[in-house]
């Protein structure tokens, strides 16, 4: 079970729309929702999944980079 931001605020929901289905707060509703919502944009939350991908970008992309000095540095070599 992967707990990612909108489905953490989804099961919030969920459980604040059933306790308060049968009360005359639909307006607190409304204004939770809201809140939790701004809440979580907030944080700038990713998945796992989608860091360990960048992670494996930033990887590869280093990686190219050391070899591209390296060519860089023979080609700047003095010939003899």
């Amino acid at each position: 079970m992967t707990n990612t931001p909108q489905s953490l605020l989804s099961e919030l929901q969920a459980r604040m729309s059933e306790l308060l289905r049968n009360s005359p707060a639909a307006d607190i509703e409304r204004n939770m929702k809201a809140l939790l919502g701004q809440t979580f944009q907030r944080f700038d939350l990713v998945t796992r999944d989608e860091f360990e991908a960048q992670l494996e970008r930033l990887n590869r992309l280093q990686a190219r980079v050391e070899q591209l000095e390296h060519a860089l540095a023979e080609r700047d070599r003095p010939q003899d």
